[in-house]
């Protein structure tokens, strides 16, 4: 049984369409990480997805060593270059397809070292899917939050070892990662700051997913930006404003932790390979993340 509060979330992923991709795995042709889209995220809107030029760069498939398992990771940085800033970049249910890898590369541009982990490969290959029902069924359902988090201090680790600085390392994320970008930065202490996209903030306690957002709300390790949607029909403000009434009570970084809602924005409207971008909020969006990281510590 589909845990309620994914669908109601994940339905809004996708405005106007079926479930059903109608795509064949050939158009959606994966190679490596960070090659093409995830089927069951047709139709793709080409004419407005951004390319982020990658000369300069060092960017390509890691593998990262989880208690012996190797996680395939996405890692993009400026060539050449040590003790850089970190950020972790925390995908939707659709993995790490072209648009997280360029997510990535805009980092690496503004001087960090990006890693976007492969934090699904246990259960499935996320963009093998052309059925969004399945997809949440047979493989994000079944992720545990303790199995994200382990990942993610392992990529925290492999970065210390591969050019990062570990006083300097933020987290964001995008829809299911903007909930674990809640979750991370109260589990890390690591984390100088995070910003989460759209990440759902109250839902459901399973064995998989004990804690939600709310629950661990006054225990963050950095500040976390929220960037919202006000036309979300999968995240409410209600949920945006028990989150804000959470942190009001919480440590330090709890109560330095804000809210932005952009009112007439959408879920995802951070993606710019899909009908739901929204080009105003978007950049507005990028522009008060690379702020908030550098305001917090983490450039």
């Amino acid at each position: 049984m589909l845990n309620h509060d994914l669908t109601t979330e994940f339905n809004a992923l996708l405005p106007g369409r079926s479930t059903e991709a109608g795509a064949t795995r050939r158009t959606a042709l994966k190679t490596a990480l960070g090659v093409g889209y995830a089927a069951s995220v047709m139709p793709i809107m080409a004419q407005t997805a951004i390319k982020t030029p990658t000369d300069g760069l060092t960017t390509g498939e890691v593998s990262i060593d989880v208690k012996g398992f190797q996680m395939p990771a996405y890692r993009a940085m400026p060539a050449g270059k040590k003790n850089l800033p970190v950020v972790l970049v925390l995908s939707e249910i659709f993995g790490v397809h072209e648009h997280i890898a360029d997510v990535a590369n805009r980092f690496a541009r503004a001087g960090y070292l990006a890693i976007a982990p492969e934090l699904f490969v246990r259960q499935g290959d996320a963009q093998s899917y052309g059925e969004l029902a399945k997809l949440i069924a047979e493989v994000i359902s079944k992720v545990p939050d303790a199995q994200v988090a382990g990942d993610l201090d392992a990529a925290v680790a492999w970065a210390g070892a591969n050019g990062g600085d570990l006083a300097r390392v933020g987290v964001t994320g995008f829809c299911w990662g903007g909930r674990q970008t809640w979750l991370y930065a109260a589990h890390s202490r690591h984390i100088k700051a995070g910003v989460a996209w759209y990440g759902r903030l109250v839902g459901d306690h399973t064995a998989l997913t004990p804690k939600n957002p709310i629950d661990i709300a006054g225990q963050l390790q950095g500040p976390v930006l929220g960037l919202y949607g006000g036309a979300d029909t999968g995240i409410s403000l209600e949920s945006v404003a028990q989150m804000k009434a959470a942190l009001a009570g919480g440590n330090a970084a709890a109560k330095a932790s804000q809210f932005v809602v952009y009112p007439e924005a959408p879920h995802a409207f951070h993606a710019d390979y899909r009908p739901s971008y929204r080009k105003d909020a978007a950049e507005d969006g990028w522009q008060r993340c690379l702020a908030w990281f550098k305001a917090h510590g983490v450039a």
